[in-house]
């Protein structure tokens, strides 16, 4: 993987991360695709239609089905799913902690049961990076030490610890297989600026046989936490990040959110929340949130949004999609995907040029404007 960090204003980066696969410019928001699909759309909409250069998928749910050795038949994710560009994959930590009802914890593991049959399974950090490896993904996520928030300080300080212990783990296991893909670290912490320091500094500091971790990410926000308690982490962990690789803000988020961690120096973002609102019926505009399940919309010929001239917009009007999805179609799931996913993509391209002309300032102060 190659790395340029090509701009910044004030703390806002623009980036570019070469992988084997694809060309990726950030600010950067990655669809999420759990199996290997981003629900709704097809491989040719996110290329030719939405022109995704990354996708994320899930090593927790492709583990359990089909598993990781089908995919390595076929190839890959890249050939098992007709997708070209780039695959990040995540560790599934946090899927057997948010899935597995008797999900137990250990210093050489995860244990969990399937939400799918109740088999047992356990995930140590080499097997994660086994089963990614299989997947062929261009950048893997290491086994990190999740855990819920609030919580003791004895339990986030056990958890720095397993997490960097896994990480070393895991640094040494894709060193010793040759380090064909890339793989980046997840810094916890809780939202006490010390511990995230603690965590992001034992991490960056990890090597084994003079290579490191090519990019590192913040995990463990977004779950339950006030939104100013998250902003507010995310500034006093990027300072500890190093400024020539990856930064990646795991599981966030609204628009808002976004923005916040674009202006604090992160690069890369996953969430789900453009395609699940999109199938709940609610779209993201330049103008804020529009429920389409609205019975104001039944007669309403204007496109979701004046402003987009993504492919939903340039053809269906807001009252055939208010149609679609009181008729349960299934072309809705579709057209509203696209919209949401169009939306977040031309967010943080419009975030890029705007920290390139040195103006991203100004970017976000218009970007919160609009949406009061």
């Amino acid at each position: 993987m190659k790395f340029t960090l090509q701009k910044t204003d004030g703390k806002a980066r623009a980036c570019e991360i070469v992988t084997e696969h694809s060309t990726i410019q950030t600010p950067i928001f990655m669809p999420v695709g759990t199996n290997a699909s981003v629900k709704g759309l097809d491989m040719i909409d996110m290329t030719e239609i939405l022109n995704t250069k990354i996708i994320l998928a899930n090593t927790y749910h492709l583990y359990l089905r089909p598993n990781d050795e089908t995919i390595k038949h076929f190839g890959g994710l890249h050939k098992f799913s007709n997708y070209p560009n780039s695959f990040l994959t995540d560790s599934g930590g946090f899927q057997a902690f948010s899935l597995s009802q008797n999900m137990k914890q250990n210093e050489d593991g995860i244990g969990f049961k399937s939400h799918i049959d109740g088999s047992k399974h356990f995930f140590t950090p080499e097997k994660v990076i086994d089963i990614q490896y299989n997947l062929n993904s261009d950048i893997m996520m290491v086994l990190d030490d999740l855990i819920a928030l609030p919580n003791t300080t004895e339990r986030i300080e056990l958890s720095i610890k397993r997490t960097t212990d896994w990480a070393y783990r895991s640094l040494v296991h894709h060193i010793n297989k040759g380090a064909k893909n890339n793989v980046f670290a997840i810094i916890q912490g809780g939202t006490n600026f010390k511990y995230r320091a603690q965590s992001a500094t034992e991490l960056v500091s990890l090597e084994y046989q003079g290579k490191s971790f090519d990019g590192f990410a913040i995990g463990g926000l977004s779950v339950g936490e006030e939104n100013q308690a998250m902003y507010d982490t995310i500034e006093a962990t990027t300072p500890y990040m190093p400024e020539n690789k990856p930064r990646y803000l795991m599981g966030v988020g609204t628009p808002e959110d976004i923005i916040e961690a674009i202006d604090r120096g992160v690069d890369m973002f996953d969430c789900v929340m453009p395609t699940r609102n999109a199938r709940n019926g609610t779209l993201f505009t330049s103008f804020g949130r529009l429920n389409i399940k609205a019975a104001k919309y039944k007669l309403d010929d204007n496109p979701i949004d004046h402003e987009c001239d993504c492919y939903t917009c340039r053809n269906y009007s807001r009252g055939y999609l208010n149609h679609l999805f009181k008729a349960k179609e299934l072309t809705y799931f579709r057209l509203a995907s696209i919209h949401n996913l169009h939306y977040y993509l031309t967010l943080v391209r419009k975030a890029r040029e705007a920290i390139l002309e040195s103006r991203f300032k100004e970017f976000k102060s218009d970007f919160y404007a609009k949406r009061s």
